[in-house]
Order: C-alpha cells, then structure tokens, then sequence
C-alpha cells in the first residue's frame, strides 16, 4: 500500500533521507522512530505530498505521488487519514462539522455526511460531543475528533504525525490502542513518534530512522534508543 524505493531528500546539501527503500502492506501497522533529524517528519511530509523527494518514487496505492501534478494533491489528502500533533481542528465548528469537512469538501450529499460522520464518532466513542466546540473538549476527546475526522471517508492509509506528543501517558496509550483497532479494520497505519513506552507497549512493526537512513525494521520489535541516539 505504501512502498518507497530510493529514496533521496535534502535541505542545504544535507541528505535528509538517503536511499530509503519501505514497503508497508495493505492493513499493515507501524511504528516510525528516531531522533529529532533522523528524517521522521521529511518522509511522513512526502506521504501527504507537502514535499517531493528529490530522487526516487513514493508509491501510495499504486499511485506514484512524484508525478502528481499540483492541483490533484488536495484531492490526495482529502482521500488520506492525515491525524496531526496539534490536531488542526476548526475552533468554532462543532465536533460534528469538524468530522465532516472533508465529506462536505468531495460534494457528498448531506444525508450521506450525517451518517458517516456518526458512524466515526461512534468508531471514537465520541458520540456523546457531537454538538461540542474544541474548546470544550480535552486534548485527548480533540485527538479523537481529528482521528473521526480521518477515517470518516474510509481511506486506505492513515498518516498520524506524532499524534501523541501533546498528551499524557495514559491518554496517548488509549489513543494508540484506538489508531490499532482502525487498523484491524483493514486500513493501512503509519504513526511517526518519539514514544517508546507506547511502542514497547504494543510490540508492533517499528522502522527505525538515523540520518536519514532505515537502520532497523522488525516486526514486533521496540524502541532501540540505541540504533536511534
């Protein structure tokens, strides 16, 4: 579902990824790891299409994103599950209008966008806020929202760039446990972070990142801090 081959990036004359080479499967979910510049945040941002790499191919459901032209990339995104750290939600919608951005974005008919938009609250157990604003939620039920507001049009991929690293241990735990189940669902999840509690926890696939390299990839592995430090 995701597949990256050679793979090169860089800023200044700096690689930031170099020769990265990645297959994760349909439903497949996996941990990416490593220290601040290790190039975590450059492959996600290649993913979504923020950039392009400089060599080689991104392949995402077969659709190479290289060679996407501009104006077909919102249309990338809105097909994707992107959950990000700081949850981008929209301050004075309701939970509701929130999940339903990006339905009311495609032209779905509004019959449709009331009933998928309850189905992924359900998903977060979040049916209860429907009519809630960000602002009256915890930063916990605000990252349940921007997951609904991922998976309500049922993509095959969800990004989630560093979902956890606002939250406490125990609530970003529970998120990680929800990203899992949407997996199991048959969605293919990819979570960038720095969090080796909740990767040792889970005993996923984890791919490690240094300078810009894969230095390890192991199924039910951990957080080597150290390949990563």
């Amino acid at each position: 579902m995701i597949r990256l081959q050679n793979v090169y990036k860089e800023y200044g004359g700096r690689p930031a990824l170099n020769n990265i080479n990645l297959h994760i499967g349909l439903g497949e979910f996996a941990f990416l790891v490593g220290p601040s510049g290790a190039g975590k945040s450059t492959l996600m941002r290649l993913l979504y299409r923020e950039e392009s790499p400089d060599r080689g191919s991104v392949m995402i459901g077969g659709v190479n994103l290289t060679k996407l032209a501009s104006r077909q990339v919102p249309l990338l995104r809105r097909r994707l599950g992107i959950v990000f750290q700081d949850y981008k939600l929209l301050p004075k919608q309701t939970v509701t209008d929130n999940v339903a951005y990006v339905l009311r974005a495609l032209g779905v008919e509004e019959i449709d966008v009331q009933r998928r938009v309850q189905s992924a609250l359900c998903v977060v157990n979040l049916e209860d806020k429907a009519d809630a604003v960000p602002e009256e939620l915890s930063g916990g039920e605000q990252q349940r929202v921007g997951i609904a507001r991922a998976i309500v049009n049922g993509p095959p991929v969800l990004l989630a760039d560093e979902p956890t690293g606002n939250l406490d241990p125990t609530t970003s735990l529970e998120i990680v446990q929800l990203l899992e189940r949407i997996s199991q669902r048959g969605t293919t999840v990819l979570i960038s972070t720095h969090d080796q509690l909740i990767v040792n926890a889970l005993r996923r696939r984890v791919i490690s990142l240094k300078n810009g390299q894969v230095v390890s990839d192991v199924d039910s592995g951990v957080y080597e801090l150290e390949a990563t430090v």
